[in-house]
């Protein structure tokens, strides 16, 4: 039998980035960008081809040739509201705040009835703090989709930061109605309920979400912030791994960051050090994150290596281009096989999940070479009892006091500097921090040789 011309008959171009769209749906990244150079180098100005490759290229960690092939699509065919709110969420990720929102809004105007472009405006008008704009914006999403999730998520968080906690949890409670198992949703309003002084309902959240999932590590973990029972002496690798995963995708998290001062702190406490920036020393950035940390320190390493409990995090800390290794570990396992591995550690809103520092501390101190140097941050431990070491707070990370930290640190024969700041603002309150510098002094043995 004969094939027939529909069978062997080559694709248009069309059909050919339609198909190139469909791989990169279904996350075929690398076929789908092949499909995509083979049609950009028949037709150039493809407009559908030339946006699409821009999305992929962001997908794949390339901001700068996605702003590049977005602006040409957008150049060709200006009138695409969708097309403009990829752009401005490719330029949010590359912190282009201001011509994020300029896209947002041009989504807008050509499709008042763009949710998403609404939502995502909300969040990067809060993070500008324009917060009553901000409000406006997650409203207008709700009205064009009733049922968008993520509007009414940032709401809620947006409404807790002004106070208006009982308004939050109603927002909660929609995400929980749209969809009954949504974590976060289910985690913010027990932490709402608290606020409000209803422990008992915060509590029953929990609890009924350990019945439906025994054993989940969201739920144990601030089940026990909640009621101050069964504490554990460290957050669990399942709750930072699932914390952190699913953080590492979100917009709040750009949002957070900036009113988050940890890395800068850090930055400023070795710059108070005096130590050269002189890409000669072994680094390593414990707890990396997304790697907010690693252009801070880059200039001072001949080698930067990042570990990280999240996957995700991992994938975003790529994106930076500064670290020669970045490994998946828990911390203190890491460091405890990399005695005198390196010249300088810094760690920056890691060991908050960490209540009891001892071994933690102790590992840093194995992992320092001599004239080595450690700064990190820890929340501080304000109020209570006197003589608290550390506490679990209802958020769900440690707090330390300061008389514990430099007991830990002198028993491990590091000397140190402490200094009192504010890490980030949170629920809009400051949150008092502890900014720690180590130095792992030259032994005896070594000086005299």
């Amino acid at each position: 039998m004969e094939p027939s011309e529909s069978s062997t008959r080559e694709l248009t171009l069309d059909e050919a980035v339609s198909f190139a769209i469909l791989l990169q749906q279904n996350e075929q990244l690398a076929q789908a960008h092949e499909v995509f150079r083979r049609v950009l180098e028949t037709a150039p100005d493809h407009p559908r081809a030339l946006h699409y490759a821009g999305v992929l290229a962001h997908q794949q960690g390339r901001n700068g040739e996605a702003l590049v092939l977005i602006e040409r699509s957008l150049a060709l065919v200006p009138d695409q509201a969708d097309w403009y709110s990829n752009l401005g969420i490719v330029l949010q990720s590359d912190d282009r705040l201001d011509r994020a929102i300029d896209s947002y809004r041009r989504a807008i105007a050509i499709d008042p009835s763009h949710a998403n472009a609404h939502s995502n405006l909300g969040v990067l008008l809060r993070a500008t703090g324009k917060p009553v704009e901000a409000e406006a914006a997650y409203r207008a999403a709700i009205r064009v989709n009733p049922e968008h999730i993520d509007a009414y998520t940032n709401l809620g968080i947006l409404l807790n930061g002004l106070k208006r906690t009982e308004e939050a949890a109603a927002c909660y409670c929609k995400v929980i109605t749209l969809r009954p198992k949504h974590r976060e949703a289910r985690k913010l309003l027990a932490l709402a309920h608290c606020t409000l002084g209803e422990v008992d309902k915060a509590v029953d959240i929990f609890e009924e979400w350990l019945e439906e999932e025994p054993g989940d590590p969201i739920a144990r973990h601030m089940l026990a912030a909640c009621t101050g029972r069964d504490v554990p002496e460290r957050a669990s690798n399942g709750f930072v791994e699932t914390t952190f995963d699913s953080f590492a995708a979100s917009f709040e998290s750009k949002l957070e960051r900036l009113s988050y001062r940890a890395p800068a702190l850090v930055a400023a406490m070795l710059e108070d050090s005096g130590l050269e920036q002189s890409h000669r020393l072994e680094v390593l950035d414990a707890g990396c994150g997304t790697g907010l940390c690693g252009a801070l320190v880059a200039p001072f390493a001949r080698r930067l290596v990042g570990v990280d409990l999240s996957q995700g995090m991992l994938a975003r800390a790529k994106e930076k281009n500064v670290y020669h290794a970045l490994i998946k570990a828990e911390l203190t396992d890491y460091l405890r096989d990399n005695g005198e591995g390196f010249d300088l550690i810094v760690s920056a809103d890691t060991l908050v999940y960490f209540g009891d520092l001892e071994g933690v501390i102790a590992a840093f101190a194995g992992a320092l070479r001599p004239n080595g140097l450690l700064v990190f941050t820890l929340e501080q431990a304000v109020g209570g009892s006197a003589d608290v070491d550390y506490r679990l707070e209802l958020h769900g990370r440690y707090s330390h006091s300061r008389a514990y930290v430099e007991r830990l640190l002198t028993f491990s024969d590091l000397q140190t500097k402490i200094i009192q700041a504010q890490l980030r603002t949170e629920a809009g309150a400051p949150v008092s921090g502890l900014v720690i510098r180590a130095a792992k002094p030259v032994s005896v043995q070594q000086a005299e040789a």
